[in-house]
């Protein structure tokens, strides 16, 4: 593995989870609540402090670390990979108003590679944060990325995203 991907105990960390595909899950409002539901649970039970996060159509962002005593950032985003996948698929699945569903199922059974579906990239794409300008320009990069996808014009309108002042997510700040 990459040296350039390594999460180590105590680290500061810009992250990217991706879906499978990169299949635009999080367009709907119900899968983006729970991954904050279920971020909200790693940070109120599993040490995880999120210090800047946008939660795009098909992939997340954030800027996050764990304290030492809880493991390590790559533990707490396994678990949380792990049960936000279930409970998506779940969501999908007793969606009767999911008009993508079983387009959406075929697709995760398709990317599967060892069990009968998958959700998540295997790979978080972890970049230790060394520097405050380095840590500056991926909030930027973060807060920015539905801007350049054209989602909104200004970064506090996108609702998932640390930058609007009424996001949901228990935020830490910055050490």
């Amino acid at each position: 593995m990459s040296e350039k991907y390594k999460i180590f105990p105590g680290g500061q960390f810009f992250v990217t989870l991706t879906v499978v595909g990169w299949i635009d899950i999080f367009s709907r409002r119900d899968y983006s609540e729970e991954i904050i539901k279920n971020l909200n649970h790693c940070i109120d039970t599993k040490g995880l402090s999120v210090y800047c996060y946008c939660i795009m159509p098909s992939h997340i962002h954030m800027i996050a670390s764990v304290p030492v005593e809880f493991g390590t950032l790559g533990d707490v985003l396994r678990d949380f990979k792990g049960y936000s996948a279930k409970q998506i698929m779940k969501l999908i699945k007793d969606n009767n108003k999911e008009s993508r569903r079983k387009w959406l199922i075929y697709l995760f059974k398709t990317f599967a590679k060892k069990s009968d579906q998958q959700f998540w990239q295997h790979k978080n794409h972890a970049i230790s944060i060394e520097t405050k300008h380095f840590r500056d320009q991926k909030v930027d990069y973060i807060h920015n990325n539905p801007v350049k996808a054209g989602i909104v014009t200004a970064p506090e309108y996108y609702y998932y995203s640390s930058a609007n002042p009424t996001q949901p997510l228990k935020l830490s700040k910055f050490f």
